[in-house]
């Protein structure tokens, strides 16, 4: 670890952690062995939070059956509750609702609402737009369908980290241009931004911690059918036209310090805040990539600012009230 990399204690703690137990880089490990060491490394800190969960298949008009899990706080489950559609991280190769377990509940009690995760078809064997359209898929059907979740459609956001985040945002331009569903916020955790992985943060941070530019190679191989593609404005967002961009609802955008991402979602907040929408950006330093995600890092400053402003910021976007 070299001399310039800001980490918490907690954070080099788990970072210090990872190293002694010697797992192969990612870049070397299969599908099936990349989703299986995610997982055991969740299960070690494993957090029991109650909330209401229920899973459930959508049928959607753009991508088939989906499998959805619904998360909603215990205490006010009954009630018509704003909704957010949760796209999750993992390289579009890692990642489903046990391992996204703990975020995904924190998310739904601490905003007091009904949270979506989808769980999309992950690569290699689904390669895009598979997993976009299902996103895009279970966004419909929720937003058209609300007496069906008792939701509030008129209070709906759409969250993500990492590639989810990617596909968040992805998702958000696809439905203004195509006057689909319409999101009051977008949340986006240290968004997948820009495939040409040229920032300085790729630069300073190839080899980690947590995350490396090879990682990132390795994912974006997975995911892409054709490396031309690499520049479409649904995998690099940062590419989009500003015209796209106008009319997109709030953003928030959070990125970290230690982070191959960091500049990609950082400009990516500067684009949006030029085509006029409403953003905000925060650096959170001291941390590193997925530390939303990690249960090992739930209980750091870093996550638990991060959760308490992202519901802070939705709750004032979902009421506030229209213009007469």
């Amino acid at each position: 670890m070299t001399e310039k990399i800001n980490l918490s204690s907690e954070v080099k703690e788990f970072i210090e952690r990872i190293e002694a137990a010697g797992a192969k880089p990612l870049y070397e490990m299969t599908a099936e062995e990349a989703r299986e060491f995610l997982s055991e490394l969740q299960k070690k800190d494993f957090i029991d939070i109650e909330a209401e969960l229920k899973d459930i298949t959508i049928l959607t008009e753009y991508a088939g059956e989906v499998s959805v899990r619904i998360a909603k706080p215990k205490k006010n489950s009954g009630e018509k509750l704003p909704a957010i559609i949760y796209a999750h991280g993992g390289g579009w190769v890692m990642g489903d609702k046990e391992v996204f377990g703990t975020l995904i509940k924190k998310l739904a009690i601490e905003t007091n609402s009904a949270v979506f995760f989808v769980e999309y078809s992950r690569s290699p064997k689904a390669k895009y737009p598979t997993a976009l359209n299902e996103i895009y898929g279970v966004m419909d059907y929720v937003y058209y369908n609300p007496q069906e979740f008792n939701i509030d459609n008129e209070k709906m956001a759409i969250a993500g980290d990492s590639a989810g985040a990617n596909m968040a945002a992805a998702t958000i331009i696809r439905a203004k241009l195509s006057s689909g569903p319409q999101m009051k916020a977008q949340v986006l955790y240290y968004p997948v931004c820009d495939a040409s992985m040229k920032t300085n943060s790729y630069n300073e941070f190839k080899n980690g911690p947590w995350l490396t530019k090879k990682a990132m190679e390795y994912f974006f191989e997975a995911y892409l059918p054709d490396e031309r593609l690499r520049d479409d404005k649904y995998i690099s967002i940062l590419k989009a036209p500003i015209e796209d961009l106008k009319g997109l609802p709030p953003a928030i955008i959070i990125t970290a310090e230690n982070d191959v991402l960091r500049d990609e979602g950082e400009e990516y907040a500067r684009r949006l805040d030029e085509a006029g929408v409403e953003v905000i950006n925060f650096r959170v330093n001291g941390t590193i990539h997925d530390f939303m995600m990690l249960n090992a890092l739930q209980n750091t400053c870093q996550t638990k600012s991060v959760l308490r402003l992202t519901s802070a910021l939705l709750k004032e976007i979902f009421n506030k009230q229209k213009p007469d």
